[in-house]
């Protein structure tokens, strides 16, 4: 059994949080630059670039590239034959995160109560899923879940009988209705199948799946291709000022659900597509 201490887990926190807020991913950058060349707005263009030039300052002078700099959301792959030591996985993490945000002087989030929205004062709790693997490893991956995007998002009960036709209609309409207020060019996560709840937990997740990496199943990764075309037709364009670049990706996972239910849910990520791992 392999031993991995709650210190080693707080400290790869505390930089993903950072890394994240300063450093945006390759990825980003990539379809960024190939926007660029195919983006039929002036002013899209000119958007962005200002967001290019954007995410540079962010990593030369380490400064957040947003504001706001999110709600923490960890997605944790622990291996079976690996244990946690010198206390639990939950709060190595969340301590993780109040240093990183602390020290990284970046912005603090999070209430402790919905309804009196009190600040907690260190951007915890941090949102937490566990999967238990095979393997003796810890793999954590982190995205910072700013709140304009994430109140753009939905879920819908559909039929069964919607079908195909229903699930593109309501996807369609929620990156419609998401508009500017999900700060285009935006990455759209979508979850078919499972539960009310499961729906929306592998939206989410979808988004951690680099942009430009379609999904292993060819019948979906052709959906993935269709519904970019579709978002990008919408015209709402970068930060929502005209053009052709509404959504730089659509990451779509299903998973199998019950006979009578068809739920499909919709997680919208902003330009500032925040997500690191790191494995232990």
């Amino acid at each position: 059994m392999r031993e991995i201490h709650v210190d080693d887990i707080t400290d790869s926190v505390a930089f993903l949080c950072q890394t994240a807020s300063f450093d945006l991913d390759d990825d980003m950058i990539q379809a960024f630059q190939s926007s660029m060349k195919t983006e039929k707005s002036e002013i899209g263009k000119d958007v962005i670039e200002q967001l290019l030039d954007n995410a540079e300052i962010a990593k030369q002078e380490r400064i957040p590239m947003c504001q706001d700099t999110g709600v923490a959301v960890f997605f944790i792959e622990l291996g079976y034959d690996c244990k946690i030591t010198g206390g639990n996985l939950y709060d190595a993490i969340n301590q993780g995160v109040s240093k990183g945000y602390g020290d990284g002087y970046l912005r603090q989030s999070i209430v402790r109560d919905p309804l009196d929205r009190k600040n907690t004062g260190d951007n915890t709790p941090a949102i937490t899923y566990v999967e238990m693997v095979e393997g003796d490893h810890l793999t954590i991956r982190f995205t910072a879940k700013g709140g304009g995007a994430e109140n753009m998002s939905r879920l819908q009960m559909l039929k069964p009988s919607d079908g195909l036709e229903g699930i593109e209609a309501f996807v369609m309409e929620s990156v419609r209705l998401a508009g500017p207020n999900a700060c285009p060019p935006m990455i759209v996560g979508v979850g078919i199948g499972g539960s009310f709840e499961k729906s929306a937990y592998i939206a989410k997740k979808s988004l951690l799946r680099p942009v430009g990496v379609r999904h292993k199943d060819e019948r979906i990764a052709e959906l993935e291709e269709k519904w970019i075309e579709q978002c990008n037709d919408l015209g709402i364009g970068p930060q929502g000022m005209g053009g052709t670049t509404t959504a730089l990706d659509v990451k779509i996972e299903v998973h199998p659900c019950h006979i009578a239910a068809l739920p499909v849910a919709v997680n919208i990520q902003c330009h500032a597509n925040r997500h690191k791992e790191v494995t232990l």
